[in-house]
Formats: structure tokens, C-alpha cells, sequence
């Protein structure tokens, strides 16, 4: 029997006059696993999605969701994913009930089946107490558990949440993220876009790493960490005006620029082993820089973004990240 990627997607190219928003991403999303998306605001994560989940035209390349072209057969495409966009599409002035009945409705589901669905949705987000509630009460939480839930309404087996925990609190962003494991535990596939380090290592099997609208890495959190050394020494100078003089003894001994933090007097320095700590240390004290305190620890995500792009994620902006993005709505 012939695989079946839940995405398969080749040069994947999308332009707003001459600027390229998305400029030749590969993708490759296998069934049942959560897949990661990280770049900063900016980097051309919504705008795939959007091609994707064809709300907008693919200028280059081409894209399958379980086989189907969604070019050439963007309903039947629909009809094999949910998206939850950056914006809640809830109708403030309808209760959390109403509002699932009515994305059930719409999306062709009969009267008594919808209310049924509505039900067993809001049990299962934990959200039957406040089902009768107008979406004006609720907190920004709830309404993006209950747009996580209107994406559900037909069970489709892959769900598309671009940025679902933005301006969540830590708490409600755990029971997010433990919501996203549950949907993948009952069989769906989640392709998720962040800008958030964590999250992606938290919930990702597999990252793809999107910068100015280019994928620049791709693998698993522990690969990618392993891209720019197997240890991380960090340091706190005594004198923060000593970081050049620093740098530069790393530069010479190891022959990579180490990561700055020029406001604190902290270097970081990615290490192909632990005990090259102990060299960069000794030069340093015999160039006359002064330490105040030192750590090795593995690589984070953070400083592998910062060595693939050489730049944090809140930087950037996207043309195509508007008001529009409401657009991904529709997708349901």
C-alpha cells in the first residue's frame, strides 16, 4: 500500500508585488505527528498556511494534503482540515453553544447532529460550564479552547493552528499545549506555527525552522540543537565592557563568533564538547577578562535560532500577516 504524507509540499512560492513572502519551501508532514513551524512575526509561516489551506493562490510549486492536489481540488482539500487562526472567529453576541451549532450548520452538519457535536466538544475543552455564556464573557483562554473546538466540528484528520497560544498566560498555554497532545493521541495530525522556542520544543517531533520566508533547517529539537554544538558554555564577565576582547579570544580559539548579550555581560558560547570549556576559561584569564560566573548546559532552541538566522524571532514583519488573517477562518 502506497505512504500517504498528511503534507507533501515542493517550492512552495507565494509574492506580493516584488517582495517573496514564501520563497521555496519544502514541507513533509507525516500522519499522526505533531510537526513545528518556528520563525519570527514576519517570516512567511501564516502566509503558507493560508496557501495551503487555499485561501490563497500557490504562485510556485506545489502542495498534496493526504494526496490531494490543492490546486486542483482545493474542496476536497478543505475537507480535510481545520484551521485555527491568530484571531478568535467566535461571534461575541451568540453563547459557546450557539456558536458551534452554527460552524457545524454552515459547514453542512445537520440541526440535531450539531448540537450533539457542540456538546460533546465543550465537555471535552472543558467548557460545559460556561455553554451558555456569551463569548463576551469568557477570557482570552476560553475563546481560543472554543475556536480549537469550531475547528473540530467535522473531525478532520489534520488541524492547521497558526500561533494558538498567543497572549495566553503560561497556565492556559499548558492546557493548550496539553489539548494539542490529546488531539494528536486520537489519531489527528497538527501542523502547528509558532514564534514561541518553548512551544516548539515542548510539542514538535519534527521543526522546520522559517526565516524571511525560507525554511533554513529542518529535524527533530534535539538535531537542531546538536546543529550548533553539543554543549553551550555561558558566561557573565566582570566587566561588561571586556565582551570585544572576549569575543575575539573565542573567535581565535574556536573559531565561531559566540553569542552576545551586551546590556548584561553575558557570552554564550557553543561547544563540540563539554570540556573545551576549560580552554576558552584559560584564555580568557590569560587575555585579563575577568568571569563572575559560568554554566554548561545543552543547547537551547533560542541559540539555534540565533546561529541559523542571527536573529531573535520577534523581528521581522510580514506583508501578508493583516487583518486578513481572519481569512484562515473560512477554511472550517
Amino acid at each position: 500500500m502506497k505512504h500517504i504524507p498528511a503534507v507533501h509540499a515542493e517550492g512552495l512560492v507565494k509574492s506580493f508585488g516584488d517582495f517573496r513572502a514564501v520563497d521555496g519551501v519544502d514541507l513533509h508532514v507525516e500522519q499522526g505527528e505533531i510537526y513545528g513551524v518556528l520563525g519570527p512575526n514576519g517570516a512567511g509561516k501564516t502566509t503558507m498556511l493560508k496557501m495551503l489551506a487555499t485561501l490563497l493562490p500557490i504562485d510556485g510549486g506545489r502542495a498534496e494534503i493526504f494526496g490531494v492536489d490543492v490546486r486542483r481540488d482545493p474542496h476536497r482539500t478543505r475537507q480535510l482540515l481545520g484551521v485555527t487562526g491568530q484571531y478568535a472567529s467566535v461571534d461575541e453576541n451568540l453563547t459557546a453553544n450557539e456558536n458551534l451549532w452554527l460552524f457545524g450548520r454552515l459547514q453542512g452538519v445537520s440541526s440535531r447532529t450539531s448540537r450533539a457535536t457542540a456538546a460533546r466538544l465543550l465537555e471535552q475543552f472543558g467548557l460545559q460550564e460556561a455553554a451558555n455564556k456569551p463569548i463576551s464573557q469568557f477570557s482570552g483562554g476560553m475563546r481560543r479552547r472554543l475556536d480549537l473546538a469550531a475547528s473540530l466540528i467535522t473531525r478532520p484528520p489534520l488541524i492547521f493552528l497558526d500561533e494558538p497560544t498567543t497572549g495566553l498566560d503560561p497556565r492556559t498555554r499548558g492546557q493548550m499545549w496539553d489539548t494539542i497532545r490529546e488531539l494528536v493521541a486520537g489519531g489527528c495530525t497538527v501542523l502547528l506555527t509558532t514564534q514561541y522556542l518553548d512551544e516548539a520544543d515542548q510539542l514538535a517531533g519534527r521543526i522546520a525552522v522559517i526565516d524571511r520566508g525560507r525554511k533554513v533547517a529542518e529535524g527533530t529539537p534535539d538535531e537542531l540543537k546538536a546543529s550548533v554544538g553539543n554543549s553551550t558554555l555561558r558566561l557573565r564577565l566582570t566587566e561588561p565592557a571586556d565582551q570585544p576582547v572576549a569575543a575575539q579570544v573565542v573567535r581565535r580559539l574556536l573559531g565561531e563568533d559566540p553569542v552576545l548579550s551586551p546590556e548584561s555581560g553575558r557570552l554564550n558560547v557553543a561547544l563540540d564538547a563539554a570540556d573545551r570549556a576549560a580552554d576558552v576559561l584559560i584564555s580568557l584569564r590569560e587575555a585579563g577578562v575577568g568571569v563572575t560566573s559560568v554554566s554548561v548546559d545543552a543547547p537551547t532552541l533560542d541559540e539555534v535560532f540565533l546561529a541559523l538566522t542571527g536573529h531573535g524571532t520577534g523581528e521581522g514583519a510580514d506583508p501578508s500577516a493583516t487583518a486578513d488573517d481572519r481569512e484562515l477562518e473560512v477554511a472550517r
